[in-house]
């Protein structure tokens, strides 16, 4: 078949929910235009039931995530990025249709994402040695107090910084323990559903990332109220939307991190978003007779 008659190929993208590939619940659709208007895809336009659908995945794969050792996780992290650099023309193709950049400078935001992979993959093993620690205390004890992941995350994805942004939020997330149901940005969902392709091929246990696409307002009041979500990131709500979800998440005393403005995504990123789910836990334990002679133990 000559290459005028050949008919394009034209890809359907879908949710990732618990390692598989949903469409939504709902089969509704949005159209994702490029930054000049030019249709690209269809994208699915999740529901509440496939918000659900997605804390519930959540939910079940955070023991087996939480229980593993930190060194496990940073393997996984950094066959993430090994992951995404065999997809990088992919990738760079989605982010310069989405933000309307040039192939150089899409070039380098997707570079910047890989980067930003393997630096928190590097931080799985160490978060515990800056947070946690030997606490001094009056009387012959160990107090000892470590960290551990809070739970499931939502987190609303960065409306501009459709890929780099993204993983700015997601890694953190995972790399502390926790799991996580994304809301993908509204106008650029695309390079984050391509995502979740890479996520389900790259050793990551099945629920721990989720991601939907569709309307932050519509999904983030369900999952901000929603009893068996732990804690929120508001990184890429406006305003109005960040004061409604912080106020539903109250109701069970969520984590909330609120929107910090980000003039660059590519400046150092700091522990703060993997801190801000982090729980403490502090261990006593006897040491024994501590007396003028020196210890017992």
């Amino acid at each position: 078949m000559s290459e005028s008659t050949r008919l394009n190929v034209f890809k359907t993208y879908k949710l990732y929910v618990g390692g598989k590939f949903p469409r939504s619940e709902s089969g509704r659709v949005y159209e994702v235009s490029d930054s000049k208007g030019k249709w690209l895809a269809n994208a699915p336009l999740s529901s509440r039931k496939d918000a659900r659908d997605a804390v519930v995945a959540a939910r079940k794969a955070f023991g087996g995530w939480a229980g593993a050792t930190a060194y496990n996780r940073g393997q996984i992290l950094y066959r993430i990025a090994e992951m995404l650099e065999g997809r990088r023309e992919q990738f760079v193709r989605e982010v310069g249709e989405a933000e309307g950049l040039s192939k150089s400078k899409a070039a380098a935001v997707v570079d910047a994402a890989v980067d930003r992979w393997v630096w928190y993959a590097g931080w799985t093993d160490k978060i515990g040695q800056i947070v946690g620690g030997a606490n001094p205390v009056a009387g012959p004890f160990f107090n000892l107090s470590t960290p551990e992941p809070t739970g499931v995350v939502t987190v609303v994805a960065p409306q501009d910084s459709s890929f780099l942004g993204l993983v700015s939020v997601i890694a953190p997330v995972i790399a502390t323990g926790n799991t996580v149901v994304v809301i993908a940005s509204e106008k650029a969902p695309l390079p984050a559903l391509s995502l979740g392709e890479v996520l389900a091929t790259s050793d990551l246990p099945g629920g721990v990332v989720n991601i939907l696409s569709g309307k932050a307002d519509e999904m983030g009041p369900h999952l901000a109220s929603h009893q068996d979500v732990n804690a929120i990131d508001l990184a890429g709500a406006d305003a109005a939307l960040a004061k409604e979800l912080e106020i539903a998440a109250a109701d069970n005393l969520k984590r909330v991190l609120r929107p910090q403005p980000v003039d660059d995504w590519n400046a150092d990123p700091g522990t703060t978003r993997m801190t801000a789910f982090l729980e403490t836990k502090t261990v006593w334990h006897p040491t024994g007779s501590l007396g003028a002679g020196g210890s017992s133990y």
